[in-house]
């Protein structure tokens, strides 16, 4: 970590990370990025204020504000995405703007709810939900493939820490914050599909920023790396040159 850091990618499941990696990657190239990762033991209680708190712990060690961005495929509000938000919304004055990948207008639509409905309506085995899951989420792929998708997402279901059950499913609080917020998504995405991504829209200000790439499914950002961080960086250039101008009046 250093104090030029431009952006910080907020990821709440270790097996999942996997998938952010393209696209660190290619924003790596044009600016400086750090990782958070909320990790959490399987006997420790959980929450979304010990989130909170940990990453302002991480960010006030940097003496400007940051861009925020995650991706919405972890447990209900300890999704990477969640957890930014929340940030955002209760320390503002730290986050210079944010960007939501996958997340619903309802932020708690994750992939996770999916399966648990999937698992309550249909009689289905674990197996062919989790099978049903890999094709909604990655779209088709080859048996082999599918069958390592399968585990990794039986390994976020038991180590993520999820607020959803096949007993309860959780609503969270909706809406924007105050400063630009980007929100991403994919045309072909089953989980977060184009009305739950455009619900965002009623609460959008001038400068926010909805898009929607035509494929790639949930984890488009994973297909199509390149597309979705040149959409980002065009984002971001605006409040990147006023941090420079900014410097060259100090």
């Amino acid at each position: 970590m250093s104090d030029d850091t431009d952006v910080v990618w907020i990821s709440s499941s270790h097996v999942l990370q996997r998938f952010d990696r393209p696209l660190l990657q290619y924003i790596s190239q044009s600016m400086n990025v750090d990782q958070w990762e909320y990790l959490h033991d399987k006997d420790e209680g959980s929450s979304i204020d010990e989130a909170v708190d940990l990453i302002y712990e991480f960010l006030a060690q940097y003496s400007h504000p940051i861009h925020l961005a995650g991706h919405g495929a972890g447990g209900a509000w300890f999704t990477a995405a969640g957890i930014a938000l929340t940030f955002a919304r209760r320390y503002p004055q730290k986050v210079r703007s944010l960007v939501l990948l996958a997340v619903a207008s309802q932020p708690a639509n994750t992939w996770h709810v999916h399966y648990y409905l999937q698992r309550k309506l249909f009689t289905m085995s674990r197996e062919q939900v989790l099978a049903s899951c890999v094709r909604h989420l990655f779209g088709e792929q080859p048996h082999n493939t599918s069958k390592i998708l399968m585990a990794v997402l039986c390994r976020d279901l038991e180590q993520s820490p999820l607020l959803h059950s096949l007993f309860k499913l959780t609503e969270l609080p909706q809406g924007g914050v105050s400063m630009p917020m980007m929100v991403c998504g994919s045309k072909n995405d089953i989980i977060v599909n184009s009305p739950a991504l455009k619900g965002w829209l009623k609460g959008l200000k001038p400068e926010d920023y909805l898009w929607e790439y035509a494929k790639g499914s949930h984890f488009f950002h994973y297909f199509y790396p390149q597309k979705v961080c040149e959409k980002m960086l065009s984002f971001w250039q605006p409040y990147q040159l006023q941090s420079m101008r900014y410097i060259l009046l100090i």
